[in-house]
């Protein structure tokens, strides 16, 4: 990286000209020493290079966006209920809890992160809300700090991307592809830059497309991949990158993951 090149324009540069350098996606950040989708995880993820952060949205009783993954507040927290039951100075209040113990890190607000995040990595936005007041409310925040280049927002279902693509054109979406029938489908759609693609329908010639559409192929790693790689080192990340075009890799081992890579020469 030069002097003049920032981390995230290196992040930028390999996702859209070098598709044989594999990304890594930290799902819920950096969590080994910090709370799933909070600050410090976020923090960390930056610091040791990661691409991307997975993160998850969620809307407070007052209108607010927070970073949760779970609909309530049991698992994750020191609070209980629903996450829409409270308001944002109430959740504030809340710790964020860490392989069971009680952390000192707070519920971020998707605003904190987008003020932590600019100009330094990208963000994979997992949307737990579906009205379109909400959507709309998250690409305003998202314009207001100038972010759209950071930003992957990922859909369930591939047929709402011309939607959301009239918000704003300069936000990527990922739409997720649940067959080979749906990711020729959502190759036909325009700028389409990548691909949330499922292990049980991959095949070479299928992913080969999407690839040579100019578009990025996102596995994820989680729960087998990363289990294997647990139990013996470089047999999960062996297994997965036999698949020969997974250029996106989201992983609950970010720094392992970004260590076989790098020693392969398949990341920055």
């Amino acid at each position: 990286m030069s002097a003049q090149e920032s981390n995230l324009d290196s992040i930028l540069s390999d996702f859209k000209n070098k598709p044989q350098r594999v990304l890594v996606a930290a799902h819920r950040a950096t969590n080994d020493n910090y709370p799933e989708n909070s600050l410090g995880a976020i923090k960390e993820s930056i610091l040791i290079g990661v691409d991307i952060v997975e993160l998850d949205i969620r809307q407070s009783k007052d209108g607010e966006l927070v970073i949760m993954h779970d609909r309530t507040l049991d698992r994750t927290t020191t609070g209980s209920g629903n996450v829409e039951d409270y308001t944002l100075k109430e959740l504030k209040k809340l710790l964020l809890m860490h392989m069971d113990s009680v952390s000192t890190e707070h519920i971020p607000t998707f605003e904190e992160v987008l003020q932590l995040t600019k100009g330094k990595i990208l963000l994979d936005i997992d949307f737990k809300l579906e009205d379109m007041a909400s959507i709309e409310k998250t690409y305003a925040l998202i314009q207001k700090y100038g972010m759209e280049n950071q930003i992957l927002f990922f859909l369930y279902d591939y047929k709402d991307t011309p939607t959301l693509q009239k918000l704003d054109k300069r936000i990527r979406i990922m739409p997720r592809a649940y067959s080979r029938r749906e990711v020729r489908r959502i190759l036909r759609m325009d700028n389409i830059d990548i691909v949330h693609i499922d292990e049980s329908y991959y095949k070479d010639s299928a992913m080969r497309n999407i690839i040579n559409s100019g578009a990025r192929v996102w596995i994820n790693s989680l729960g087998k991949y990363d289990a294997m790689e647990r139990v013996k080192k470089d047999s999960g990340f062996n297994a997965l990158l036999s698949k020969k075009y997974v250029n996106v890799i989201q992983t609950d081992l970010p720094e392992a993951l970004l260590n076989y890579l790098r020693a392969r020469n398949l990341h920055r």
